[in-house]
C-alpha cells in the first residue's frame, strides 16, 4: 500500500494537476462560506461552525495501524483522507457580512491548509427576496511529506525532503434568498489561479451553482431540500439531499453524489431566546452526522466516510431605553 500510495504522490509531483482541488462535505449546505464568500453575515448573527470528515475509512496505513488512524508520532503514516474546517460568519452592519474561513485537508504524505477572509454587501430586494454579492481574499498552501520511496534517487523531479509552496487565493460569488423559503447562488474559488512553482502543481479554478426549497408540509413537518452542482473546468459533479425536520428541531436525511455515495444523516437544531432590561439574546446550535456509503469501486477498500457537523450561533440585540422623568410640582 506505500508504494501504491507514493507513486500517486510522485504523480502528482512531476505533472501539474488540474483536478478537482477543494474538499467536500456531505452536510455542505450547512457550510456554504467555504466556497460562496456571499454567505457571509447571512442570517446577521456571529456564527461559529466546525467540521470534521474521515473519508474512506478502512484504507490500511503503510505499518499496518488499523481505521486510517497513525501511529503515535507518525502522522504521515495516515492514508484515508481527513478534512477539518473552521468557519466565522456576522454581521458587522445590515449590508454588510464579515467571514472567515479555515481548513486542513490530509491524504497521506499531503496537507493542504487554506485560509479565506470573506466580506458581503447585503440589500433586500422586492418581494421579500434579499440579495448578496460577495469576494473572498487568502492563502492556500500545499505541503508534500518526506517519506518517499525512491524508484529514481537521480531523478530530479523526486524531492528528496518535504516540500511546501502557496499562492494567493481569490473568490467571488452571488446569493439570492428569501428566508426559511428558498435560495440559489453561483460562485468561484481559486479564481486567481496560480502555479505553486515548488511542487510543480497548478491550482484550478472551481465553479459551484446551488439551490434549495424549503417545503412546508404541516404545523410540525418540514421538507428540506438542497443540490450542488461542482465544476472544475475538467468534470462535473453532483450532490443532491432531502431532509425532514420535525418540529424546527429534529431532521434526518439523505444526500447522493453521483459516482460516489449515498449518505443518510441525522441532526438537532435547536434556538432559544431570552431578554433583559438592556438586551434581547438569541442563540442557536446545531449538531449533525452523516455516514457515506460508498458506491463507487473504492467500496471494496473502504467502510464508508464519517463527517460530523457542529455550530453555535448567537445575537444581540440591545433594547432602546425610554428615559424617563417628572416634575415634583406635578402628581
Amino acid at each position: 500500500m506505500r508504494r501504491l500510495l507514493s507513486f500517486v504522490v510522485l504523480m502528482m509531483v512531476i505533472a501539474t494537476t488540474n483536478a478537482q482541488q477543494d474538499p467536500q462535505f456531505t452536510q455542505w449546505f450547512n457550510d456554504k462560506l467555504s466556497f460562496n464568500p456571499a454567505t457571509a453575515g447571512l442570517n446577521d448573527s456571529h456564527c461559529f461552525s466546525g467540521f470534521y470528515r474521515s473519508q474512506w475509512v478502512g484504507f490500511d496505513t503503510p505499518d499496518g495501524s488499523p481505521d486510517g488512524f497513525p501511529e503515535p508520532n507518525n502522522p504521515a503514516n495516515v492514508v484515508n483522507p481527513r478534512t477539518g474546517m473552521f468557519n466565522y460568519s456576522a454581521s458587522l452592519h445590515p449590508n454588510f457580512g464579515l467571514g472567515f474561513t479555515f481548513y486542513n485537508d490530509r491524504l497521506g504524505l499531503e496537507t493542504n491548509n487554506v485560509f479565506k477572509l470573506s466580506g458581503a454587501y447585503k440589500t433586500q430586494l422586492s418581494g421579500g427576496t434579499h440579495f448578496a454579492g460577495g469576494l473572498s481574499l487568502g492563502f492556500y498552501q500545499k505541503r508534500l511529506g518526506e517519506e518517499w520511496i525512491f524508484i529514481d534517487p537521480d531523478d530530479p523531479n523526486i524531492p528528496s525532503g518535504a516540500q511546501s509552496d502557496g499562492v494567493l487565493d481569490l473568490g467571488v460569488g452571488v446569493y439570492l434568498h428569501q428566508p426559511d423559503k428558498w435560495y440559489a447562488g453561483v460562485s468561484a474559488t481559486h479564481v486567481s489561479g496560480g502555479d505553486m512553482e515548488q511542487l510543480n502543481i497548478g491550482i484550478q479554478q472551481h465553479l459551484f451553482f446551488m439551490g434549495g426549497y424549503n417545503f412546508q408540509l404541516n404545523s410540525d413537518w418540514k421538507l428540506r431540500t438542497n443540490a450542488l452542482g461542482k465544476w472544475d473546468t475538467n468534470k462535473f459533479a453532483f450532490d443532491i439531499n432531502a431532509n425532514a425536520m420535525y418540529m424546527d428541531m429534529l431532521y434526518a436525511g439523505l444526500s447522493y453524489r453521483a459516482g460516489d455515495a449515498i449518505a443518510p444523516m441525522v441532526g438537532i437544531e435547536y434556538c432559544a431566546g431570552s431578554s433583559s432590561k438592556t438586551q434581547e439574546k438569541n442563540q442557536c446550535f446545531k449538531l449533525g452526522y452523516s455516514y457515506d456509503v460508498t458506491t463507487s469501486d473504492v467500496s471494496s477498500y473502504s467502510s464508508g466516510s464519517h463527517e460530523i457537523f457542529v455550530s453555535y450561533c448567537i445575537k444581540l440585540v440591545p433594547k432602546v431605553i425610554i428615559s424617563k422623568h417628572s416634575n415634583p410640582r406635578f402628581l
